[in-house]
């Protein structure tokens, strides 16, 4: 069940299949910028981890609304919309540049006239979808393992996620870092964000960080962690958050990038790796709630159950 559950992953031998599928999502991902209002935070742009893949939230297209699911299990993009359409492009790796035209013309044949053409956000060289030739990789073997284990740590998420009664992120899949993260409101607003993300406006990410949060994730390796991994960490980071205990098996501070980290690995050697993630994911956010001062009594409800609302009058 571990090997369903979890998969093995490798980031180094499967390093070029990743690039391909991050980049395939970039280009999925404009859709949603155009042709959705802005939620606060870009929560719009994010993609829903789903049974068979990675999915966008409905989209408005004239007098129809669409969606597009990228199928990891059938190697191929699906377009559905209101009115009945449905029909489906291969994934074959194919160049990022045919990858475009492929996908605008199966939204052009959906009646979906929204433009996605660009170039990739927080990478840094974006080259313009339609200039990007490069050969790419594509294994469909590794690619149901890369969404296995997403699908995985979605459905941990979203169980933490239930035990915080004030604002909270779903758990998403960002596709310009290619990480899903769940993020905890304070209700403060916080400093302006100093940006600096490569090839990201800066009042996109200051808006994503207008306000206190803890933010958990997981990614499937580089940035200065060359395997898959989990991470949290809080904006602003409060002081004295590096000096905090963990309990959690392998979790560690890194201090170049500010965060408590988990190796993907770890949960492999456990007989419960759900209850290894809910348990890092629970301390690191109670050490950066209490080291940042939260009003953690009126923010936090016990942890759901199936079927079952937490006890209103109990907790009262």
């Amino acid at each position: 069940m571990t090997d369903r559950r979890w998969p093995r992953l490798d980031y180094a031998a499967d390093k070029a299949v990743i690039e391909t599928c991050h980049a395939y999502l970039q280009v999925i991902g404009k859709l949603p910028t155009r042709a959705r209002v802005w939620c606060n935070h870009g929560w719009h742009v994010a993609l829903r981890v789903v049974p068979r893949g990675f999915r966008t939230y409905p989209v408005v297209a004239g007098e129809r609304d669409a969606e597009l699911l990228f199928d990891c299990i059938a190697g191929e993009v699906v377009l559905e919309t209101s009115d009945g359409f449905r029909s489906a492009m291969p994934i074959a790796g194919q160049t990022v540049a045919a990858f475009l035209d492929e996908l605008q013309a199966l939204l052009s044949q959906g009646g979906i006239s929204t433009d996605i053409s660009g170039a990739p956000n927080e990478v840094e060289t974006a080259v313009p979808f339609a200039k990007d030739e490069r050969v790419r990789r594509w294994d469909p073997n590794a690619i149901r393992r890369i969404h296995a284990a997403f699908r995985s740590a979605n459905r941990v998420f979203e169980h933490f996620r239930s035990g915080f009664v004030g604002k909270s992120s779903p758990s998403h899949l960002f596709w310009g870092s290619f990480d899903l993260a769940v993020t905890r409101f304070s209700g403060r607003e916080a400093p302006l964000h100093p940006g600096g993300f490569p090839n990201l406006p800066d009042r996109v990410t200051r808006e994503a960080y207008s306000h206190e949060v803890a933010s958990a994730g997981f990614w499937l390796g580089g940035g200065g962690v060359e395997e898959a991994a989990f991470y949290a960490y809080g904006y602003p980071s409060p002081d004295g958050l590096a000096d905090a205990e963990l309990t959690t098996l392998h979790a560690y501070w890194h201090g170049d990038l500010g965060e408590f980290i988990l190796p993907y690995a770890s949960l492999l050697e456990t007989d419960d790796p759900d209850a290894m993630l809910l348990g890092f994911l629970k301390e690191t956010y109670s050490a950066i709630a209490t080291a940042a001062g939260w009003d953690r009594a009126k923010l936090e409800i016990p942890i759901g159950d199936f079927g079952e609302p937490y006890d209103v009058a109990g907790r009262r």
